[in-house]
């Protein structure tokens, strides 16, 4: 059994779900829980929380640790490499955030145009095409959100919404259609997607699977969760910004 970790805002309810339901008995994730700071929506986790429950996760003996709160690093230039920094050295593992997860899962399928649906409103829609541009060097040639102001808002949204999304912008020049949002159930939808549009789907939960599978070296295909869970291509870049 190999065990990985995953810190989530207290009020995700997807994460949990998907990844219990989807993976194999031989991997088993464990998660703590965030509360965040500020009054918005989108604002992050609180620093304490963060590397007191990954100092928890440590004590699990997980390999390594994700942050599943994409919309925080949209909003900070640096708090990925605070985040990687809180969870790496409460745990004493690797760690990651999701949000860089997915632009390292689009490199290594060795893409750089995406088009992005996600549930989140237009100025955090505008950030993520930023994000995507400045640190991954990806072209973002289509995009759409679904205008949600919250996480239980976000939690309630059906998979129709991506697909109606997808079939508006869909284009020959897009070669992978990104869906950030750790909120968003969408990982048992990933394959469906892949054959309705023949060109890979990336997503929050999936990519940061990705991505702390590739930190454990385990290579083993999962099947029914898109092309990036079958072949589990090598990153092309360094994922863990902290060890």
């Amino acid at each position: 059994m190999r065990h990985f970790g995953s810190l989530i805002p207290s009020t995700n309810t997807t994460v949990e779900i998907e990844f219990n339901q989807l993976l194999p008995d031989t991997l088993q994730l464990h998660v703590g829980r965030l509360g965040k700071g500020g009054d918005t929506p989108f604002s992050p986790s609180l620093d304490a929380d963060v590397e007191y429950q990954a100092k928890l996760l440590g004590t699990a003996k997980v390999e390594v640790i994700s942050l599943a709160q994409t919309s925080a690093s949209l909003f900070d230039d640096d708090y990925d490499a605070k985040a990687v920094r809180l969870m790496s050295e409460g745990a004493g593992v690797p760690a990651l955030t999701s949000a860089d997860a997915v632009g390292h899962a689009v490199q290594a399928l060795g893409a750089r145009r995406i088009a992005i649906v996600s549930p989140y409103s237009e100025e955090v829609m505008d950030r993520t095409k930023r994000y995507y541009e400045t640190r991954h060097g990806l072209e973002v040639v289509g995009m759409e959100g679904f205008g949600a102001t919250d996480a239980y808002a976000i939690g309630a949204l059906g998979a129709e919404h991506a697909t109606a999304a997808f079939e508006r912008i869909n284009s020959p020049e897009i070669e992978v259609l990104v869906v950030p949002g750790g909120n968003f159930p969408t990982m048992k939808f990933v394959a469906e997607w892949e054959e309705q549009f023949q060109k890979p789907v990336v997503t929050t939960n999936q990519s940061a699977l990705w991505a702390m599978l590739t930190v454990m070296k385990f290579k083993d295909p999962i099947p029914g969760i898109g092309r990036l869970m079958t072949e589990m291509p090598d990153a092309r870049t360094q994922i863990i910004m902290n060890e």
